[in-house]
């Protein structure tokens, strides 16, 4: 199963950390170092990413208790794919300010991440103790909960951080994913369609919801979601997969085998020979039937 972790937002230095926009808190820590701070705000902004690690990072050396400074460090490195050291930000920031819990949020899942399933578990229960209402942190605790292969926990993880973060479609994408572990497909179906209402190009989820229409032999709409799948990512393998197969049944054997070697093509550009095996045999089937006469 794959599943993406929600991360925290920018924190911009302000007394409370709330998210507002990039000032000058000039009774609040060290005035040079919130200066380089907002230099570091400013690079994220413009997509500088490499000049933003090097000014939160002397922002924190100017001041190694201005915990923003930390953790915009921790982002900016997860960003650049610096795993490790963000995780090693985060735990500073949490040092710098023990009830930051959008930091003890996201070392949780710095560390689910690395499958440290015990201690992401005690810091993203230390994040909700710290704010009951930080949705991203009930979401990564969701996550925490299907690798334990908790389900109920999962689903009420992921119902929590729905009703705390409504714009994030990832929740109610989850949420599905369980529901279909659990063989409950009516919730599953909800589900998917809830996130894609969030985010219509939520190509994982219109996918999901395609293989149940398919499941139910409703084509034509396991067709049309397949089709949403690929215009919402046309990287997405599967999507294409799922059209062939969809196709077969039709018995559409041109348009199965166009399909079909998209979606070869891809899982083996994407380095899934597996699938790209499975997909070359179904082209072949398709290509054998459409030269058959009917």
């Amino acid at each position: 199963m794959i599943f993406i972790l929600l991360w925290g937002n920018i924190v911009y230095p302000c007394t409370s950390f709330a998210i507002s926009p990039p000032k000058i808190i000039a009774q609040s820590g060290n005035p040079s170092a919130i200066d380089v701070l907002n230099q570091g705000l400013q690079a994220i902004q413009a997509g500088r990413v490499q000049d933003a690690i090097a000014l939160f990072r002397r922002a924190t050396q100017l001041d190694p208790r201005l915990a923003p400074a930390h953790y915009n460090l921790g982002l900016a490195l997860r960003q650049a794919g610096q795993l490790q050291p963000a995780a090693d930000a985060f735990y500073r920031a949490t040092l710098a300010d023990p009830k930051f819990a959008p930091a003890f949020a996201n070392l949780g899942g710095s560390l689910l991440e690395g499958n440290n399933l015990q201690l992401a578990n005690d810091y993203l229960q230390r994040a909700i103790e710290l704010d009951g209402k930080l949705g991203f942190a009930h979401y990564n605790m969701g996550l925490l909960r299907v690798q334990q292969r908790d389900w109920e926990k999962a689903i009420a993880s992921f119902k929590k951080a729905l009703q705390y973060s409504q714009n994030a479609p990832e929740p109610a994408y989850h949420l599905g994913l369980v529901y279909l572990q659990q063989g409950k497909i009516d919730q599953a179906r909800e589900a998917f369609r809830q996130a894609i209402k969030i985010n219509p190009r939520y190509a994982e989820a219109h996918y999901n919801l395609g293989s149940l229409w398919f499941q139910q032999g409703k084509l034509p709409e396991a067709l049309e979601a397949f089709r949403k799948s690929a215009a919402a990512n046309s990287n997405y393998a599967s999507a294409y997969y799922g059209a062939g197969l969809v196709f077969m049944q039709l018995k559409k054997y041109a348009e199965a085998a166009q399909v079909f070697q998209y979606a070869r093509d891809l899982f083996s550009q994407q380095n899934n020979p597996q699938w790209a095996k499975n997909a070359q045999q179904l082209l072949q089937q398709a290509q054998n039937l459409n030269y058959q006469p009917r």
